[in-house]
């Protein structure tokens, strides 16, 4: 363990830490506090209200009609009762048929096997499923296929295709074909997730070998599934296309002081012993019953009160859209304990796959550099279990800045949405209509960008030719990027001791406590524990397999029959209303008050100086080149040394790339015309995709270390007259109109045309059909890298 600083002329250092950390308590406590004072101020005044208006009625109606009015409402919520704990039983009957038939994903669709991971070499429990086109649907083999991975973390799968507008329906709609990558309930004996990693990885072959005339697969990952998803990707970078990653903790150290409580519960629990342990009493099996109970303790109102007061509310119309997520919610299922440690070790606690540290087995390092693939990431302001800092921290921590980012030849575009909260980005239609569908639209057009990092921004279009949305990809920086979302990177060295510590408690644990736990443990003693966790006894004790609850059938078929609903303007309904929101404002201050004492415990607790000190072995960085070492890698100036080398394929990706690097941002219809030209026309069509990325990347390169030589060196690229206005040309057409453009692009354009020797045309031109014809002339000055500002 290292040794914590000792000499004096380490005072200042500690002095520094410790004011740091004062800071942070005091944002804490100031944030928190705030939170409650507002919540305090708003919730007095509409109880105020509520009061005021709902006694006033209650006046008016003095006598006869007040009592009427109760009568009416006490009928309706006994009935409402009867039907809502019948609801509940029938909940806990659903679950055992789910979990008799094999706990199969709660898809909306009808599928087909395509491949079961249980017949590999390396048996795992994950098969690949063919989603059919519903009636009506036309899906086209030739068109990109998806791949959709969904997240394992204690549920089931199938929430990609849970509903009608969903990730699976807005693919099928688009004309793809569509796979799912599902699991079962036990995982095989011996799985580890390298083993999970070459399952997928053979599942992708299938998916390409399927479709050989297609582009490669668009391969989604959904929340723990966006991580793996990665590593598929950076161990397998030939065979991925476009990958989106929705709402996926791969920066797990990332969060906002005063927010985000749920990073903490590693520290506070002692680092991976816990989850460990878990492991151990179930047999070498952890139960995916526990992660579900800790994202449901993250908002207790909701899960605890809120979901079923609305069942409660309004349970003619909730009772099934309640029993469709509730089977998914409750379809616990297992990891073994070589794969929970990994997850905990290597993400949550040791976050090693953001620093690029992070090893699937021994000599299997994962290197997220790896990745060639466009990757869009999905995150969110109103996600609480995956909040923005952990999705996107990990491109700050895997690149040096948005040049190496060019220079590796990778395209990465973030979205960040205002509001919706973590289950929403899987599930919500609204997300899927829109974010969805606008994503799915633009990949195919994505792949023709220069590579950089990206913002993507979704308007409202105003009755535009794109359609009801207006999408624009906006460049930006890495500094740009961690500074729009919420986030205290300096806090991450106390994550760092909380890794260090968890290693000592797991030596620990492993030499004095595991071999006596193992020992102690029978399969009897782990099935009770498993029959006795709280998520599932609940449900079995609202079943039909509670023999005391025989009567509640035949009784809720009868109020069903006679079912007489009260009016919502009732008094005595609007009171009940107030009354569940009072409950869920109490219950939410208690989370409040809990989530504050956790937050500063922990900073307490990790971010004094001494266990900063201690945890600084953990919290190295990767080492990032600078800018002068970023010119001088051989690859770069491979490229930089034949600048003057080319033909017109090499001339008019150099244009498009400096002109949009002369914007700062790209509109979706430019970037169909570009593909149109990327893809159909001569000679890009016939060159393969590879070839044209290889194509973009150098010519990226080229335009990012020497802007002025790029420019100047564009006659030594077209051998005529003829060829440099078919390249104009070509260029014109993905443009549009000359009026359309911005300044700084039509400043650009005149450059070409000035140093071509071509005068504007009248008109937007056709993109011709052209030929390579290579040519060489004198190489010019190369420079390092520019800053460049967005518009």
């Amino acid at each position: 363990m290292d040794t914590p600083l000792n000499s004096a002329a380490d005072a200042g250092v500690y002095l520094d830490q410790s004011t740091s950390q004062l800071q942070r308590l005091m944002t804490s406590a100031t944030r928190h506090g705030q939170a409650l004072q507002a919540g305090e101020v708003d919730h007095a005044l509409a109880w105020q209200t509520a009061l005021v208006s709902q006694w006033q009625r209650l006046g008016s109606q003095a006598g006869w009609p007040a009592w009427q009015a109760f009568a009416d409402y006490l009928q309706d919520a006994v009935q409402r009762g009867l039907l809502t704990l019948d609801t509940l039983r029938e909940r806990g009957n659903n679950d055992r048929a789910h979990l008799a038939a094999g706990t199969p994903p709660v898809l909306d669709y009808d599928y087909e096997t395509v491949l079961d991971g249980a017949s590999l070499r390396r048996p795992t429990n994950y098969r690949l499923l063919r989603i059919q086109a519903p009636s009506g649907v036309v899906v086209d083999e030739r068109k990109q296929p998806f791949m959709i991975i969904d997240p394992r973390a204690g549920h089931g799968a199938g929430i990609g295709g849970f509903k009608p507008d969903s990730q699976v329906g807005v693919a099928l709609r688009a004309g793809h074909p569509v796979y799912f990558v599902v699991f079962g309930t036990e995982p095989a004996p011996g799985q580890t997730l390298a083993d999970v990693l070459r399952t997928e990885t053979r599942f992708l072959r299938e998916v390409a070998r399927r479709h050989p005339d297609a582009p490669k697969p668009v391969v989604v990952g959904n929340c723990q599934g966006g991580w793996a998803t990665l590593l598929l990707a950076a161990a397998n970078p030939e065979l991925t296309g476009p990958l989106v990653i929705n709402g996926a903790p791969v920066d797990t150290w990332g969060g906002e002081v005063g927010a985000n409580p749920m990073r903490y519960k590693g520290g506070l629990a002692g680092g991976a012993v816990p989850a460990v342990l878990a492991a151990d009493l179930g047999g070498g099996r952890f139960d995916g019953a526990h992660l579900v109970s800790n994202f449901e303790s993250l908002n207790p109102a909701r899960n605890y009160f809120g979901k079923y007061y609305d069942l409660y509310e309004n349970v003619d119309a909730h009772r099934q859209s309640f029993l469709e997520f509730e089977r998914w919610w409750g379809g616990y299922h297992f990891t073994n304990e070589n794969e929970i440690r990994w997850i905990v070790e290597q993400l949550f606690i040791g976050n090693k796959l953001s620093r690029g540290e992070a090893q699937l087995e021994p000599g299997l390092t994962v290197d997220l550099r790896r990745i060639k693939s466009p990757i869009i990431v999905f995150a969110s302001l109103g996600d609480n279990i995956t909040p923005p800092a952990q999705a996107l921290n990990w491109i700050a921590d895997t690149f040096t800045d948005e040049h190496e980012i060019r220079i590796r030849g990778q395209r990465i575009v973030y979205m960040v949405h205002e509001k919706v909260g973590h289950l929403g980005i899987f599930v919500s239609a609204t997300v899927a209509r829109k974010e969805h569908q606008e994503l799915a639209s633009t990949l195919k057009t994505i792949e023709s960008m220069a590579p950089g990092l990206y913002e993507m921004q979704i308007e409202e279009g105003d009755g535009e030719p794109e359609g009801p949305f207006r999408v624009t990809l906006h460049e930006r920086s890495i500094e740009q990027l961690l500074g729009s979302i919420p986030n205290d990177r300096d806090q991450e060295h106390d994550f760092a001791a909380v890794a260090k510590i968890s290693d000592a408690g797991m030596t620990a644990y492993e030499m004095l406590w595991r071999p006596w736990v193992k020992a102690m443990v029978t399969p009897a003693l782990s099935k009770a524990l498993e029959d006795l966790h709280p998520g599932r006894l609940s449900r079995r004790l609202l079943s039909d397999e509670n023999p005391m609850l025989a009567w509640l059938g035949p009784v809720a078929a009868s109020v069903r029959a006679r079912r007489a609903p009260v009016s919502k303007d009732n008094p005595f309904r609007q009171l009940e209303r107030s009354t569940a929101d009072a409950i869920t404002h109490a219950m939410d201050r208690g989370r409040q008050l809990r989530d504050a004492g956790d937050e500063l415990a922990f900073i307490g607790l990790y971010g004094n100086p001494y266990l900063r000190q201690v945890g600084s072995s953990h919290g190295r960085q990767r080492v990032h080149k600078t800018a002068e070492e970023l010119l001088e890698l051989p690859e770069v100036q491979t490229i930089l040394n034949r600048i003057d080398q080319g033909d017109i394929a090499a001339a008019v990706i150099r244009m498009l790339v400096l002109l949009a690097d002369s914007r700062g941002s790209v509109r979706r219809d430019r970037l169909e015309r570009s593909t149109q030209v990327m893809t159909m026309t001569e000679p890009f069509a016939s060159m393969g995709m590879e070839r044209r990325g290889q194509l973009i990347q150098e010519q990226s390169v080229i335009a990012e270390f020497n802007r002025d030589g790029a420019v100047q060196t564009l006659p030594a690229l077209l051998e005529d007259e003829a060829q440099r206005r078919q390249a104009l040309e070509t260029v014109y057409f993905v443009l549009g109109e000359r009026s359309d453009m911005e300044p700084q692009s039509l400043h650009t354009l005149e450059q070409f045309e000035q140093v071509l020797g071509l005068p504007a045309p009248g008109r937007t031109a056709r993109p011709p059909r052209t030929s390579r014809t290579p040519k060489k002339a004198s190489a010019t000055a190369r420079r390092a890298p520019r800053s460049r500002s967005p518009q």
